[in-house]
C-alpha cells in the first residue's frame, strides 16, 4: 500500500513538473511574447532650420527633362532619409514624405525608396496612431499602408486602417462641428477613404467621404475667390491689404487631395463632375497667383506682405497641376509653363547637402520661416511633384 501511494505521489509530482515546464516554454515562445508598446510619436521630429545649412547646390537643373528631375529627386530623398531616418514616425507630417518616396521609386523604376517605406511600415506593425479619433491627421498614414498593400497584398497591412475607417463611417455627424473642420483634413483623410473603397469595393467609404467633403466645402470654400479658408476662424480675417486671408499650404493640401481622389473615383460616380469643376476652378486661381520666382507666398492674396516664397505649398500646387495636365483636365498650353517655372523655383532651394529649404514649419496660417527651414511634408510634396512630372 505504501509503495502504491509513493508511486502515485511520484507520478503526480512528475506530471505537475512537466506541465509547469511546458507552460513556461509556451509562455516564452516567440508567438506569445507580448510585443513592446510603440514609442510615443515625436511631434518635434519633422524638421528644423539650422543657422548654417551650407551652400546651395551647384549643377542641378530645374529643366523638365527626366534625367534632371530624377537627379534632383534623388538628391533630396537621399538626404532626407540619411538625415531623418532614425526619426521616422507615425505622425501625419511623415505621411506625405512616405507617399513621395513610394511615388519616386515607382516613377524612376527603382525600388530603393519604396523599400525604405515598406521597412518603416513593418516597424510600425502597420498601425495607425489612434489617440485622437476621429482626427483626420491620424488617418493620413493609411494611404501609405494601402499603397503598399496594393503592391503586395497582405491583410495585416490594412487591418488597423480598416478598423479605424469603419469606426469613422459609423460615427454620426456632429451638426456643431464637421469631422473635417479645417481644410488640411481634405488631404489627410478623403484619399485614404477613396483608396479603401478601391481596395474593398465597399461604397460606404466613398459615400461617407463624399458627404463629408461637401460639408467642409460649404463651410470653408469661398466661391468668389475659389480658395479655401483654413478653418471657420479665418472667415473674417483679412490681410494687410484688406483682402481675405488664404494660406498657401492649406490650399495646397486641398488641390493635392482632389487629384488623389479623382485618380481613383469611378467615372460614373454621381458627384464626380462637381469634384472636377472644383479642381479646375482652384487650379486656375492658384496658377494666377504664381510669383515671378515660380513659387507662391504663404499668404496668397497679399504677396507683398510676405518676404519669401514658400516651398511646401508650391510643391503641392506643382503636383496637383501636373497631375491635371497629364489627365487632360487642364490645358497644357496654359498650365505647363506654370509647372515648369514652379519646379525650377523649387530646385533653386536645394542645398549642396540635399536639404530642401524654404519650407514653412508646422502651422495653421501664413507665418515667417528661414531659407534653411526644411520639414518632411514639404519634401514629400516635392517628391510627389517630381514623380508626376517624371511621367511625361
Amino acid at each position: 500500500m505504501n509503495r502504491l501511494y509513493s508511486g502515485i505521489k511520484l507520478g503526480f509530482i512528475l506530471c505537475i513538473s512537466s506541465l509547469m515546464l511546458a507552460t513556461t516554454a509556451w509562455a516564452q515562445s516567440p508567438s506569445t511574447v507580448v510585443k513592446p508598446q510603440p514609442k510615443p510619436v515625436d511631434r518635434e521630429a519633422s524638421g528644423d532650420a539650422p543657422t548654417d545649412p551650407g551652400p546651395l547646390a551647384d549643377g542641378l537643373s530645374g529643366k523638365l527633362y527626366p534625367r534632371d528631375i530624377q537627379v534632383a529627386m534623388r538628391k533630396v530623398a537621399d538626404w532626407q532619409i540619411a538625415y531623418a531616418g532614425a526619426k521616422f514616425n507615425q505622425q501625419w507630417t511623415y505621411a506625405p514624405l512616405y507617399e513621395g518616396l513610394i511615388m519616386a521609386s515607382r516613377s524612376m523604376h527603382d525600388p530603393t525608396y519604396e523599400s525604405v517605406v515598406e521597412k518603416t511600415a513593418k516597424g510600425f506593425d502597420w498601425q495607425l496612431v489612434d489617440d485622437r479619433f476621429p482626427h483626420a491627421d491620424d488617418e493620413a498614414l493609411g494611404r501609405v499602408y494601402l499603397e503598399l498593400y496594393q503592391a503586395h497584398p497582405d491583410p495585416k497591412k490594412i487591418a488597423s486602417v480598416k478598423t479605424i475607417l469603419d469606426r469613422l463611417v459609423a460615427r454620426p455627424d456632429d451638426p456643431n462641428k464637421p469631422v473635417w473642420w479645417w481644410c488640411d483634413a481634405l488631404y489627410m483623410a478623403p484619399p485614404v477613404l477613396m483608396r479603401m473603397y478601391a481596395v474593398t469595393g465597399d461604397r460606404k467609404y466613398i459615400d461617407y467621404m463624399d458627404r463629408e467633403w461637401w460639408i467642409t466645402y460649404n463651410l470653408l470654400y469661398d466661391k468668389n475667390e475659389q480658395l479655401y479658408f483654413r478653418d471657420a476662424s479665418f472667415l473674417q480675417r483679412k490681410e494687410k491689404n484688406g483682402k481675405p486671408l488664404f494660406w498657401a499650404r492649406g490650399n495646397g493640401w486641398v488641390l493635392a487631395g482632389l487629384a488623389q481622389l479623382l485618380e481613383l473615383m469611378p467615372r460614373d460616380y454621381p458627384t464626380r463632375p462637381k469634384y472636377i469643376a472644383e479642381y479646375k476652378e482652384m487650379s486656375a486661381k492658384i496658377a494666377s497667383l504664381q510669383q515671378p520666382d515660380g513659387l507662391w507666398k504663404t499668404g496668397l492674396l497679399d504677396p507683398e506682405n510676405y518676404s519669401m516664397s514658400e516651398v511646401s505649398g508650391s510643391a503641392f500646387y506643382t503636383y496637383g497641376l501636373a497631375w491635371g495636365i497629364h489627365r487632360k483636365l487642364l490645358d497644357a498650353k496654359l498650365f505647363q509653363p506654370v509647372v515648369a517655372k514652379s519646379w525650377a523655383g523649387m530646385v533653386s532651394h536645394i542645398y549642396a547637402s540635399g536639404r530642401l529649404g524654404s519650407i514653412q514649419p508646422v502651422g495653421a496660417a501664413p507665418d515667417a520661416f528661414t531659407a534653411s527651414s526644411s520639414y518632411v511634408f514639404g519634401v514629400g510634396g516635392f517628391l510627389l511633384a517630381g514623380s508626376e512630372l517624371n511621367k511625361k
